[in-house]
């Protein structure tokens, strides 16, 4: 049999990393996910970056119904839970595609086409819905995180990122969430044990990351507060502070160093030009956190934005 490179994860980490390689175009739907030894084998069409490949002999996958087969061609989608995302401009095709979908072996609930970018200070985009409703569970590396697609934003491209933080996570730590949403920084962090506080604007988001908080049994190490976080009172408190509003964190630096303990991590995500992707953000950081020392521990590219533009995170240390 051919050998086929496939991506080597654990079989906690099986959903999310599929669900990132779905979204990258990268699996290959002719093979069958193996485990052996306590590991589990992906079988990808081309070998993907920053995940261990192995070269391998998968089984051939029994053969299906696939949307590609009721339409005559693949189309471009995206997957939350079993809800599946589309951006067609044109709605007689989007609702093509919605039936192939629905049609398809694909354990595949419901189909949501954007109706709008994101937008407002909530963070949320307008759907027409297709098939089914928006309200799904979405797993990642273990957790559970049920949402409303059409009242919240939650993006499943960034699980591999959000992982990375919180491997860094301690059980003794004291994690703020400055724009928590439903919680994927949250629950996950408490899971290892941290005191967390997940913060946000959007009443529906705060009331799903207190849902999810209860799902995923770590209810007693999860506070929620629906606000604005340069509001609450939470002065000197943070060992750990999450900034994921990369559009405009920087507006938020000033809260951020008066929410930091007198140790403190900050996980800083901004979207900046290929040119100096790092730079400003360190810049704006420094200008502010003027009674710390200020030391960059790490710069990460997440993804390409838009043409020339990249999706950051510097993780940061303050003492």
């Amino acid at each position: 049999m051919n050998r086929v490179p496939c991506v080597r994860v654990r079989p906690s980490e099986g959903e999310a990393t599929r669900t990132e390689l779905a979204g990258r175009e990268l699996l290959d739907p002719s093979r069958k996910i193996t485990v052996e030894d306590g590991w589990l084998y992906i079988p990808v069409i081309e070998p993907p970056s920053a995940f261990e490949v192995e070269y391998r002999s998968p089984p051939q996958r029994d053969r299906q119904t696939t949307p590609e087969d009721v339409l005559g061609f693949s189309p471009r989608y995206e997957r939350i839970g079993d809800v599946a995302l589309l951006d067609e401009d044109d709605p007689d095709r989007a609702a093509e595609i919605a039936t192939a979908l629905c049609e398809s072996d694909l354990p595949i609930e419901s189909v949501l086409n954007r109706a709008s970018k994101v937008k407002g200070e909530l963070r949320v985009r307008d759907w027409d819905v297709l098939a089914g409703d928006p309200i799904t569970v979405h797993r990642e590396y273990g957790m559970g995180f049920e949402l409303d697609l059409s009242a919240v934003y939650f993006s499943p491209r960034l699980a591999t990122e959000r992982h990375r933080v919180i491997e860094q996570v301690g059980a003794d730590e004291r994690l703020l969430d400055m724009f928590a949403g439903v919680g994927p920084f949250v629950i996950p962090a408490a899971a290892k044990g941290a005191t967390t506080v997940g913060v946000d604007l959007n009443s529906v988001a705060v009331d799903y990351l207190e849902r999810n908080a209860e799902r995923n049994d770590v209810a007693a190490r999860v506070t929620a507060i629906e606000g604005d976080v340069r509001t609450i009172d939470y002065t000197g408190w943070a060992d750990r502070l999450v900034m994921n509003l990369p559009h405009s964190a920087n507006e938020f630096l000033e809260t951020a160093v008066r929410l930091a303990g007198d140790e403190c991590w900050i996980h800083y995500y901004d979207i900046q030009h290929e040119d100096d992707p790092f730079g400003p953000g360190e810049a704006a950081i420094r200008d502010v956190a003027t009674e710390y020392d200020v030391t960059v521990e790490h710069e990460q590219v997440v993804r390409s934005y838009a043409p020339h533009e990249l999706n950051v995170c510097l993780d940061v240390r303050l003492s």
